[in-house]
This record gives C-alpha cells, structure tokens and sequence, in this order.
C-alpha cells in the first residue's frame, strides 16, 4: 500500500500580497506561504489525503515560516530540504480590480532552484499514487533534471502523473524554452490541469476546443482538465467534453490558489473513485466540485493556510 497518496515537486515561497494602505499611505504586504504544488497538497490535505513534498527552502526566516506552514497544515515534509547558501525564493503579488494578479520574483538564484538529481530520493517516489509537478522546477537546468528525474521514477514506479504547466513567464529564458519544457512535462503526464490563456499561448488556438485537439494530435493525455476562470471549467477525456459553471462569488478579493484548489479537487476524485475512464455525470461531479471549491478560496486572502474543508465546498454547491 502507498505510503502517500500524492507527492507534489516544486517551488514553495512566500507570496507578498497587497493588504491594503499604512496610516502614511504605504502599501502594506502580507507574507503568504505559497507555491503551486503546496497550494495543491494543502488542499489535499485538508479532505484527507497523505501528501509529501519535495522542495528546497533557505536557511532563513522566510523558510523557518513555510517548514512551519507545511507542518501546519499537515503536509508531508520527508522531502524538503534545506539550502545553507541560497535565500528562499520570495514573489510579490500584485492583485487588480478583477482579482487577476501579476508576479514578481526574487529568485535569481532562489532556494527552491537548487534542487538537485541527488535531492529526489526514489522511495518516497514509487510509494506514492500519484506524482504531480509542474514547470517552475524546469527553468533551470539544475532543478529541470531533478524534476525529469522524479517523472522518470514515477513512471517506472506505475504512478499516476499529474502536470499543471503554470506558466510563469517573468522566470523563463525564453518562451520558447518554456514551451519546450511545457511540451515535455505534457508527454509523460495522465491528467493535465491548463488555463484558459495557457492553452491559447501554447497551442495558438482562440477556440478551446480546438487547442484540446491540437494537444491531442501529439500527445495522449487520457484526462486535459481547461480551467476558464470565471466561465467555469471544461473536462476532456477521448470520448467527452464536459463543460460546467463557475460558482461566481460577488465578494472574490484574489485568485490566487484558486488553479491550485480546482487540480488537487480533480487529483481527490481520482483518488477516491480509481484511475479509470470516467462518466459524463462524473466528469460533472468532478468539476463541480472543484469549480467550488476554487471559487472559496478567491473569497480568502492567501492560498495554502485557508483550504476549504469538503463540507464547506457541498454546502456552497447545495445553497
């Protein structure tokens, strides 16, 4: 038996966000912990899986602070590690009116870059469902060979391979070297989680459905979740499409998380009814679920300390 149900590699830093004005008129920054793939385990956690990270921190304030949240919120923590040079990676958020944002990081070099091949230990790997990763752990080669070592293991390891591009723009070379690194991590995963302005850059189709097709004509993916943010979210298996909603929320301060929250809601309905070909009613209860639970987490400031718990997600879908 697996001894955790998802391990998740990456980044994990903190988010500065806008917590609005000082009484001189200064902006005022809350210190988020943050980080894709935690944001994923997080939620994960709370409705009730095992989860483990891998992921490096400095030796620092900043990640005293996110051993301490990980911890916290009960995520796995066998393999975070420590880097006694490099200071933690640190993003500042800026949040506009719509609750959209844009990044600005502090991560040249940033601790979470300094994970090495030697760092990603096999065992906690194979003794896990599913590997989830993403595209942060590519933008260097350093950390890129140890993310392509872990998808390595986990596919000899029959793990379920999760991908959420996250594309981060500010941190790539180039674009083109990020596409080569998304088109990559594409060709070895089983679910891919993709935003709505991801899969438009990607693949230069408007038409969603059209940019499925186009990822489809090279890669066999057997589930491509397209996130759309306030339009709801779509479901694509080789035989379906299933489009639902969004739980549009008047009082949404923030999305950040929100991507985060909806992938690890797929990943728990893997978890909890088998990795199989799945219906169109629930393909529905899928994303019905994440769409809720995504659409909390915009009402909260921050993303991996406010995880909704799964009552709290059922009860936004039955009101």
């Amino acid at each position: 038996m697996a001894k955790y149900d998802v391990t998740a590699l990456g980044e994990l830093l903190i988010d500065f966000t806008e917590s609005g004005l000082s009484p001189q008129g200064n902006p005022l920054l809350e210190v988020n912990p943050g980080g894709a793939p935690c944001n994923v385990l997080s939620m994960l956690t709370r409705l009730g899986h095992s989860t483990n990270f891998i992921g490096k921190i400095g030796k620092d304030m900043f990640g005293d602070l996110l051993g301490e949240a990980l911890k916290e919120v009960g995520i796995g923590v066998e393999g975070l590690m420590i880097d006694q040079e490099v200071n933690t990676t640190l993003a500042f958020v800026h949040t506009f009116p719509d609750g959209d944002r844009d990044f600005y990081f502090y991560r040249n070099p940033g601790a979470d870059m300094m994970l090495s091949v030697d760092d990603v230990k096999e065992d906690q790997i194979k003794n896990s469902r599913i590997f989830h990763y993403g595209t942060l752990s590519m933008t260097h080669e350093g950390c890129r060979q140890a993310t392509k070592k872990a998808i390595q293991i986990a596919e000899e390891a029959g793990c379920i391979l999760s991908f959420d591009p996250n594309l981060r723009e500010p941190l790539w070379n180039s674009l083109d070297e990020a596409k080569e690194q998304i088109l990559y991590g594409m060709g070895h995963c089983h679910i891919l989680k993709i935003s709505d302005n991801e899969i438009q850059w990607l693949t230069g189709e408007e038409d969603y459905d059209d940019g499925v097709r186009w990822i489809r004509s090279r890669f066999n993916i057997p589930l491509i979740l397209v996130s759309l943010g306030s339009e709801g979210s779509r479901a694509y298996t080789e035989s379906r499409r299933v489009e639902v909603p969004a739980y549009v929320q008047e009082n949404t301060i923030e999305t950040t998380g929100a991507g985060d929250t909806f992938c690890a809601c797929v990943l728990h309905y893997v978890l909890a009814h088998g990795w199989k070909g799945f219906s169109e009613a629930e393909l529905t209860e899928m994303l019905t679920f994440a769409n809720a639970a995504a659409s909390i987490v915009t009402t909260r400031k921050g993303a991996l300390r406010i995880m909704p718990t799964a009552e709290e997600v059922q009860a936004l879908i039955d009101a």
